[in-house]
């Protein structure tokens, strides 16, 4: 995010002002979908203990799972975007600033190569992050077998949905 927000503002401004609507819009909905997201795995495991009392079940160790990947969900990284929303925000300003001035000052051509090069960064460390930092798959996962009448399957399925 650092050279990425560096990189936007040496290259065009009005690139810059699409970048930050971007993060702005997507950080927001990204958000919204973490947060209900964690919800219905949280609502689907209560469902499972409380309504169908199914506790000790394969269904139950099933949204169980599901619950331990939804309360980082719900819990840290929806709230955890706004703070990398204005962190990206506030420093891209301060970047502007800086490219205007050097702009001003040095031409436009330092500031095109400034941005070059910061782009290359900002994707050396998303290629990092996505692609040399993944799990090899060595063996296919077994699949979860449970036995479940088909009328709490819809339930559980239908909480789900409701939230999702």
């Amino acid at each position: 995010m650092f050279f990425a927000t560096l990189a936007s503002p040496s290259s065009n401004r009005f690139f810059f002002i699409g970048y930050l609507f971007s993060i702005a819009i997507f950080g927001l909905y990204q958000a919204i979908f973490m947060a209900n997201a964690g919800g219905a795995w949280d609502n689907a495991k209560k469902i499972v203990e409380v309504e169908l009392k199914q506790k000790g079940t394969p269904l139950h160790d099933a949204t169980v799972i599901g619950d331990t990947v939804g309360d980082p969900f719900k819990d840290t990284s929806s709230v955890a975007l706004n703070p990398v929303i204005k962190f990206t925000t506030l420093f891209g300003l301060l970047a502007v600033e800086l490219a205007v001035q050097m702009t001003a000052s040095q031409g436009s051509d330092l500031t095109h190569v400034l941005a070059a090069a910061f782009f290359i960064v900002s994707f050396v460390f998303v290629y990092r992050s996505f692609y040399s930092m993944r799990i090899r798959a060595a063996r296919p996962r077994a699949a979860l077998n449970c036995q479940i009448s088909g009328n709490v399957k819809k339930r559980v399925v239908g909480a789900a949905h409701v939230f999702l």
